[in-house]
């Protein structure tokens, strides 16, 4: 935790300039072929930021385009990158220009919290505390004996449900067969058209 604060402080006081845009994508990826959009629209983004963030050796190397903003040009496949995206740009002390996307959507936003609540885990893991886990444990199996109950009494109604169903059946077919057939079995007549002349 400590060592994230000391990051988050050096980070802030390297910024030199952030601002945030809405930068136009589609008058650039208008101009290649359909399978290439998505890569001209990230090009495009690149060559905004360079130039609007004052870059002045214009170098697009040093435009950092974080990864979930990428996803997010791509998020429709390569041929169908968005018009325009809102993006945060930030340039530090070396002339590096981080761009992210402004406002992150609510999969991201899950994703990120995912992410740190596996870290603050690990952290407990490491020193030790495995007391609660423990807990959650013993929890879980008193859920899964619960839940294995439950299985075993909806198994034994659903074959209850489906003998009944099959008596029904037999009754039916009993129910709709001819009773010459049932009570009394002839033996065929054998009929010879030889006599019949």
């Amino acid at each position: 935790m400590a060592d994230e604060k000391q990051k988050a402080n050096k980070e802030e006081s390297k910024k030199v300039l952030e601002r945030e845009y809405i930068v136009p994508l589609r008058e650039g990826w208008l101009k290649v072929p359909r399978y290439k959009r998505a890569k001209k629209a990230v090009k495009t983004l690149k060559e905004f930021m360079v130039k609007h963030m004052k870059v002045y050796d214009r170098d697009l190397r040093k435009i950092k385009v974080d990864i979930y903003l990428n996803n997010e040009i791509r998020f429709r496949g390569m041929k169908y990158p968005p018009a325009k995206i809102k993006v945060k740009a930030v340039k530090y002390e070396d002339g590096t220009v981080s761009v992210k996307l402004s406002e992150l959507p609510k999969h991201i936003e899950f994703e990120m919290a995912r992410k740190v609540r596996k870290d603050a885990e690990k952290l407990m893991k490491a020193e030790g505390k495995e007391k609660p886990k423990e807990e959650k444990a013993e929890k879980k199996a008193e859920e899964q004996s619960a839940e294995k109950k439950a299985d075993i009494k909806e198994k034994e109604v659903s074959s209850k449900i489906a003998e009944e169903k099959i008596e029904k059946d037999m009754a039916m077919q009993a129910k709709h067969t001819p009773m010459s057939k049932v009570t009394t079995r002839r033996e065929p007549e054998i009929k010879r058209k030889a006599l019949k002349r």
